[in-house]
């Protein structure tokens, strides 16, 4: 428990940590991984790369300032990370080296102003919330473990098939190489897959939504190759394309994530933009199993990169509503009237073709344009924030900026 005059130090550092959190940041996971380069294994580097991973920290460090006396007002987001953290392998002993360099961070950017008040403050301060993260993540460890055909950390799968689903994305059928039992899941969850690159000296691991149903003796990852291969974060999706197939090994964990079709009777829409529809796919099979009204849009390129057409069409579901946008719609997607509108996902399109209520849950993912748009949109239609759900391909960030 923070002692009053701790709380009231912290909350004094949150006008600093809103302008200079991401400098602290930046410094912070420079000096780690310069003292920790093994980490390297751990964190993703193309997040590093494009400075992701840095503004989602800093915003972390400011919402845990803002709401110092009142923590539980951050525990979804502790929990968010705890999943990403049990997927990814984080241990106990991690979280003093990850308090050592913030201070020292804090301390590198702040200069004088970090006084030894302010130092010691932050130090108490993350004790208490590095144990938070400790025991929320050692009770998913042992629920991953414990639960039939579970399992604590890692371990080895081989690729069954492997199935191309448009121009861009592939589908991996993985069964266990024990050839033993495999965990279930819920729909909208994701496993994390390991991969050693030839030439990198580091590891690589990568969360992919679980885009089947589940109770299947396999689990399906279905991935996007990315057409710009000098972007960092098509290194490993592009190395599954390129050089996995069928009889290959993958080393994989435990499902995870807390984005997934809460058990409800309650409609639900599920809005997903590119490759975002894998989570979302999985959603839509488990509502067609538990014949659950539900309204499915899909917004796209064009016919030849969306994935799963045929299997959405051909699903057994007696309560669909199925739409497709397309931004660029082909001559044969013309021709085939494939697609229900050209050009992007609207509120006044939504507005027509939506009931719009009150119960109604909503999903989202894709990419953080589409992510920000469907917010607005949703927002701009009157959807109460509580209503909805969404998964970000990556550390999370804010959508309200799309707001203003």
């Amino acid at each position: 428990m923070l002692s009053p005059k701790t709380i009231a130090t912290i909350k004094s550092t949150v006008l600093v940590l809103e302008i200079h959190g991401t400098d602290i940041t930046k410094r912070f996971y420079n000096m780690l991984f310069t003292n920790h380069p093994e980490l390297l294994n751990i964190f993703n580097h193309a997040n590093q790369k494009q400075g992701k991973q840095q503004q989602a920290l800093a915003n972390a460090v400011y919402a845990a300032a803002k709401n110092i006396d009142q923590l539980e007002a951050i525990l979804p987001v502790v929990k968010q990370v705890a999943h990403k953290h049990r997927s990814l392998g984080v241990q106990p002993e991690h979280y003093p080296i990850v308090g050592e360099y913030l201070l020292k961070a804090i301390k590198d950017v702040l200069k004088d102003d970090a006084t030894e008040e302010i130092l010691q403050a932050w130090e108490e301060a993350y004790g208490i919330i590095a144990n938070v993260f400790i025991e929320v993540e050692e009770e998913m460890y042992q629920d991953a473990a414990k639960q039939p055909g579970g399992w604590e950390q890692e371990r080895i799968f081989v690729v069954d098939r492997k199935e191309q689903e448009s121009d861009v994305i592939t589908s991996f059928y993985l069964k266990p190489l024990d050839g033993k039992p495999i965990a279930s899941f819920k729909s909208g969850q994701y496993i994390s897959v390991k991969v050693s690159i030839p030439g990198d000296q580091y590891t690589h691991i990568r969360q992919y939504s679980l885009s089947d149903v589940p109770g299947k003796p396999y689990y399906r990852i279905s991935v996007k190759k990315e057409a710009n291969t000098a972007k960092p974060d098509g290194i490993v999706s592009n190395y599954l394309h390129d050089h996995i197939g069928v009889n290959d090994q993958l080393t994989v964990t435990a499902p995870a994530g807390d984005f997934y079709l809460e058990k409800s009777t309650a409609p639900i829409v599920l809005l997903s933009g590119g490759v975002g529809i894998t989570p979302l796919l999985s959603m839509l099979k488990s509502s067609a199993l538990q014949h659950r009204k539900t309204t499915f849009i899909h917004a796209a390129l064009n016919g030849n990169v969306h994935a799963f057409h045929h299997e959405v069409v051909s699903l057994e579901h007696p309560s669909l509503d199925y739409f497709v946008c397309y931004e660029a719609p082909t001559k044969n997607d013309a021709d085939k009237k494939n697609y229900d509108k050209e050009g992007f996902i609207t509120s006044d399109w939504l507005k027509e073709i939506l009931s719009l209520d009150a119960e109604t849950q909503y999903y989202f993912c894709g990419p953080l344009p589409f992510m920000k748009a469907i917010k607005v949109a949703l927002t701009n239609l009157g959807v109460d924030e509580k209503n909805m759900h969404f998964e970000f391909f990556g550390p999370a960030v804010a959508l309200e900026p799309a707001m203003s």
